[in-house]
């Protein structure tokens, strides 16, 4: 099993394209944390940042007067909270610092996604493609164990990328903002109306690995659906249009209840950090629960029709 993983993964890193790539989300990385250094409109806070705060919360409460929406008025009353809890605790604002700017970066996660659903699209509809499948499939491993190989060696794909983001928005951000602040721990208001103090780094680690659930059930799809029809363009191309229109279209069928099972409604798991859900309803378990029927029902559907398939049609 190990030989056959390795020789994807041969398959993958000696293409000029898989470099380039990497290259890619490195230099975007990189330059996305220069761009939000030079372009925050907050500078680093000073000795006075008491005053700044104070005055922020002034203005946010005069400017709930003109507020007609009531989620927007909870947000506001929400970062008031906040604001009042750091001034009575002495926590100076933390939105210039290493993690801040480390946890900017894991939007980028979106394009880790797109990269290796690019890479998913075509491991095993490139096989028929270059006709190469007949030549895999007489090996004595069985096809099994070469469409997990395959679906492994995607995975450790998303898996270098994502090491490689963080990385390169580690060390941007330690370069520009230094390692002072590090320590300032991360503020939220929970369900109940209570704020709740945390470490930045777990905060910063927990929002990467919970956006990572988007980019395991994208790959995972475009996976099957590559296995299932044979075609690189076609897996590409659905995966990216839902990928993208998924949270909108969650959003219109948020007003049925079944509207809650559609996959995209539960892939992003990071509002229920603060305690928050997209839908009524729906709970950390629940989406989970969600996911891994999908989960199953992907893999299970790529392992029927491969290991089915006359490779001949």
């Amino acid at each position: 099993m190990l030989n056959l993983i390795t020789n994807e993964n041969m398959k993958i890193y000696r293409r000029l394209r898989t470099w380039i790539l990497v290259a890619l989300l490195v230099g975007i990385s990189v330059t996305a944390a220069i761009l939000v250094y030079k372009l925050g409109a907050k500078p680093q806070p000073g000795a006075d940042w008491r005053a700044e705060v104070a005055q922020s919360i002034e203005q946010d409460k005069q400017s709930m007067a003109d507020v007609g929406m009531d989620s927007v008025k909870r947000e506001m009353e929400k970062r008031i909270q906040l604001q009042e809890y750091r001034l009575a605790h002495d926590i100076p604002p933390g939105d210039r610092t290493l993690w801040s700017g480390v946890l900017n970066a894991s939007s980028l996660i979106a394009l880790v996604t797109i990269f290796t659903v690019i890479v998913a699209g075509e491991i095993v509809a490139g096989e028929f493609t270059w006709g190469t499948i007949k030549l895999l499939l007489i090996r004595p491993a069985s096809r099994s164990k070469i469409l997990l190989s395959k679906y492994v060696a995607t995975l450790l794909f998303s898996l270098l990328l994502l090491v490689f983001l963080f990385g390169s928005a580690f060390a941007a951000n330690a370069f520009l903002y230094g390692f002072g602040g590090v320590g300032h721990p991360y503020l939220y208001v929970d369900a109940s109306g209570a704020v709740v103090e945390s470490s930045m780094l777990l905060h910063v680690l927990g929002t990467f690995g919970l956006q990572c659930v988007e980019l395991i059930m994208t790959v995972t799809l475009a996976f099957m659906i590559s296995t299932v029809f044979r075609s690189s363009s076609l897996s590409i191309g659905i995966s990216m249009f839902l990928m993208f229109a998924g949270s909108g279209i969650a959003m219109m069928l948020s007003r049925f209840s079944w509207g809650k099972y559609f996959l995209f409604a539960n892939t992003n798991l990071t509002p229920y950090i603060e305690g928050q859900a997209m839908m009524e309803g729906m709970t950390l378990p629940f989406s989970i629960g969600v996911l891994l029927v999908y989960f199953v029902a992907f893999n299970v559907c790529s392992w029927l029709i491969f290991n089915k398939r006359d490779v001949a049609a």
